[in-house]
């Protein structure tokens, strides 16, 4: 039992860790180094970098944590590393408001942005009439800078709460790591 214990907290420590690393990444190295950038650039990197990161090695340490912390806590109640359990508690309440942070706001700031246009045509260019003809009615994408637009709807939110999730799973890695260190010590106070 004290094996599989110890197994699962280190995965979810692991997966934990992950996350808040690419969220801390995020905030300090890829947007402020976006914000530095034309609008047209910034769209079209997020809009691809979106795409690109629903993957196997995104998903997996982003959704396996919670099973594995509901695992962990349902082993530290019944088993030998109780000392553990409010530190994994509290990672699990930690890694959730981040995961729902990032399912409820920041996924859909992503979803809303990969219908920004991006191609090099009059409208993307915001050309308010000259790709509509006579009689089309105009769209989001003929309104004069759209791009800016997009953006603009993007940015500020998507990076507060970029924080606010990094924040949340660095804070739950820290509590497995401590977790971690009690579930350990519990060990050889008991051997």
């Amino acid at each position: 039992m004290r094996v599989v214990q110890t197994a699962t907290l280190l995965v979810a420590t692991l997966g934990v860790g992950l996350m808040a690393g690419l969220f801390a990444a995020f905030a300090y190295a890829v947007m402020p180094g976006l914000r530095r950038s034309a609008d047209r650039t910034f769209v079209e990197a997020m809009q691809n970098i979106n795409r690109a990161i629903v993957n196997g090695w995104f998903l997996l340490p982003f959704l396996l944590p919670i099973p594995l912390l509901i695992l962990a806590t349902v082993l530290a109640w019944n088993g030998p590393g109780r000392v553990a359990l409010p530190w994994i508690l509290a990672a699990l309440v930690l890694y959730l408001a981040g995961f729902f942070v990032t399912s409820g706001v920041n996924v859909p700031l992503n979803n809303a942005l990969d219908k920004a246009p991006t191609d090099d045509g009059p409208a993307a260019l915001g050309d308010a009439g000259g790709s509509r003809g006579p009689g089309r009615p105009a769209d989001t994408a003929d309104r004069p800078g759209a791009l800016k637009a997009a953006r603009d709807s993007f940015e500020g939110r998507w990076v507060t709460w970029n924080i606010m999730r990094a924040l949340a799973h660095t804070a739950a890695f820290g509590m497995l790591a401590w977790a971690l260190f009690l579930h350990g010590a519990a060990a050889v106070g008991a051997g």
